[in-house]
């Protein structure tokens, strides 16, 4: 490399003694000897604390930077430059910087751009995708190539953590961190399911919902929450209509499809009840879905349930399921500045809460679940919502007869649902426990509270009831009922 030939004992005292080339970082050991720093922290590592030159003793803390002059002179050295087609002859103390500046310069040749004029480059980033996939063409190419040869052709990931290494490099840990969470599939939003969730137990209408989606996506640039058409599609394995399921034998005027979600509750009525019209919204589910549902809902719960009473998971049924139906007025749920359709201003409600399961062992009957909360509304399954007064027996019955027909059709038939990965049977028993008094002289044409027969089994009177309050007996059916009332209504 030296451009001038110097006598060898000068040659000698500039080079090192260990590697024999010119001195890079000079360093002084105790003994005067001169090495590269690099060189002499590497031998003493390797050889122990002595002077490869002389063996005297030598430790890593004793070593100094030689005198001022001697760097000026080893600084003046002359040097040829090694790089090809070059052959410029620089001192020694500015042979790093015009090393780095060729480094620099075949960098830049590797991706150096030909502007052959017009207007400027632009920015990568302000692109649009066709420019962008059009100038990375060919790194793509390369990417492609490596991919396939090392990594199995999996071009995402080499590309996820050529970015990764990238924002590691300058320090952008926080942004690396997301970028590693979505890589290994768990991403920094919420699952669709648990913003559901958040929906519904907050209260929030869908369009309160989506303004805060927009609004926190704005606001943190990010998708934390997802958007409504998620929701839905995670909703609609959360009610019923989603679990296939059959019947045996087929309920009687029911449909063999079992892909039935959301019912219009008017769906197949004719704009008026004798004569009668029917000004209302209802929704409802068909009974057998929403009975699969929440039997889907308790799997769990069934098959610990089946552990505990130490039956084999095989076991097939039948299972006795006792529901209890409920149907109860809402209230005034009228809007406060409202401009929908005209509709009663009150709501009706229509419900069921499985009670319990049970199976035949012998002459024995086993219960492998029990509601211990039959009131709360956390297993009260709703069946059917209408816009209607309970008083009006007309429309009320209307829209509940077709639940009533698939109610009694289930009587005679038994379900056969997979559960637990095998296929079980389920019978129904239905037990009409959730009417109050209210609904129960409604739906049974007895006279309103008012009434001087106060009994739904009776037929005391008030006066009777008050002077005799031990000895009554039920004089009446349903079926009784039925018949006086239809009599009263021609």
């Amino acid at each position: 490399l030296l451009a001038v030939d110097y006598p060898l004992d000068f040659i000698k005292s500039v080079s090192c003694q260990i590697c024999d080339h010119i001195l890079a970082d000079p360093v002084e050991t105790t003994c005067r000897h001169v090495f590269c720093r690099t060189c002499i922290l590497k031998c003493v590592k390797v050889m122990g604390n002595y002077c490869p030159s002389c063996w005297y003793p030598c430790f890593p803390t004793d070593l100094v930077t030689p005198v001022k002059s001697f760097l000026n002179v080893l600084d003046s050295l002359t040097i040829r430059c090694p790089v090809k087609e070059c052959d410029e002859e620089i001192s020694h103390g500015k042979y790093g910087q015009h090393l780095s500046s060729h480094k620099e310069m075949k960098d830049r040749g590797l991706y150096s751009y030909i502007n052959k004029g017009g207007r400027p480059r632009q920015h990568l980033l302000s692109l649009t995708r066709r420019a962008q996939k059009h100038r990375l063409r060919e790194l793509k190419r390369h990417v492609k190539a490596f991919a396939e040869k090392e990594e199995g052709g999996d071009m995402r990931a080499v590309c996820m953590t050529l970015f990764l290494l990238a924002l590691r490099a300058k320090n952008e840990h926080k942004q690396a961190d997301e970028l590693e969470a979505i890589m290994q599939g768990k991403g920094s939003g919420l699952h669709p399911a648990v913003c559901l969730a958040i929906r519904v137990n907050t209260f929030l209408s869908c369009s309160q919902y989506h303004k805060m989606y927009r609004t926190v996506k704005a606001v943190s640039g990010r998708q934390i929450f997802q958007p409504l058409h998620a929701l839905r599609t995670a909703e609609k394995a959360l009610l019923p209509g989603y679990h296939p399921f059959e019947w045996k034998p087929p309920l009687k005027n029911v449909s063999a499809n079992t892909e039935v979600g959301i019912l219009d509750g008017l769906s197949g009525l004719p704009l008026s009840v004798d004569d009668y019209p029917v000004d209302t919204i209802a929704k409802r589910f068909r009974y057998d879905a929403a009975l699969v549902c929440a039997l889907k809902d308790m799997e769990e719960e069934i098959l610990e349930g089946m552990k505990a009473v130490n039956l084999d998971d095989y076991f097939s049924g039948p299972f006795t399921v006792v529901v209890k139906e409920s149907c109860d007025g809402m209230g005034d749920v009228s809007e406060k500045h409202g401009s929908g359709p005209a509709v009663p201003e009150k709501a009706v409600r229509f419900s069921f809460t499985v009670m319990n399961i049970a199976i035949a062992q012998g002459n024995e009957s086993k219960r492998i679940f029990e509601e211990v909360k039959p009131n709360s509304e956390l297993c009260c399954k709703p069946l059917c919502l209408m816009l209607a007064d309970e008083s009006d027996h007309e429309t009320l019955t209307a829209i509940l007869s077709p639940l009533i027909a698939e109610r009694e059709a289930m009587k005679n038939s038994q379900l056969l649902l997979e559960m637990g990965g095998i296929l079980r049977t389920f019978k129904f028993i239905f037990r009409g426990t959730g009417y109050d008094e209210k609904l129960v002289r409604e739906v049974e044409g007895l006279e309103a509270s008012g009434s001087t027969y106060i009994c739904t089994l009776c037929d005391a009177t008030r006066l009777e009831a008050s002077q005799n309050l031990v000895f009554h007996s039920i004089t009446r059916s349903h079926a009784e009922n039925l018949e006086r009332y239809e009599m009263w209504r021609s």
